[in-house]
């Protein structure tokens, strides 16, 4: 991993630990760029176990990753400010579509 000042991480320590392999290290380190003070962390991966999770779950997950990684390469702040309105008009559709099949599937 990288980083400095003014510098994100590299990768996430989560997303490096899920990428990692058995018996592989993954090397951590904290600097301060002021007083030179350092830390270094060794983690070695023994085993992994992987389980499997709800299908709507894992979807779901896949896809806001593919979403924020086609933000974060917009650069254009009008773009983002017109996909943000566009995001939140289809959020009030959605809700008013739902208010409109609830009112209509109510008991008396």
């Amino acid at each position: 991993m990288e980083v400095g000042p003014n510098w994100p991480p590299s990768i996430s320590v989560a997303k490096a630990l899920l990428a990692a392999d058995a018996e592989e290290q993954l090397e951590l380190s904290r600097n301060c760029w002021e007083c030179g003070w350092q830390e270094t962390r060794v983690v070695r991966i023994d085993s992994i176990e992987t389980t499997t999770g709800d299908a709507h779950t894992i979807k779901r997950a896949a896809l806001v990753d593919e979403i924020t990684a086609e933000l974060e390469a917009i650069d254009s702040l009008e773009t983002l400010s017109d996909a943000l309105a566009d995001l939140r008009r289809q959020r009030q559709l959605e809700a008013d579509t739902a208010g409109t099949t609830d009112e209509h599937t109510e008991k008396p």
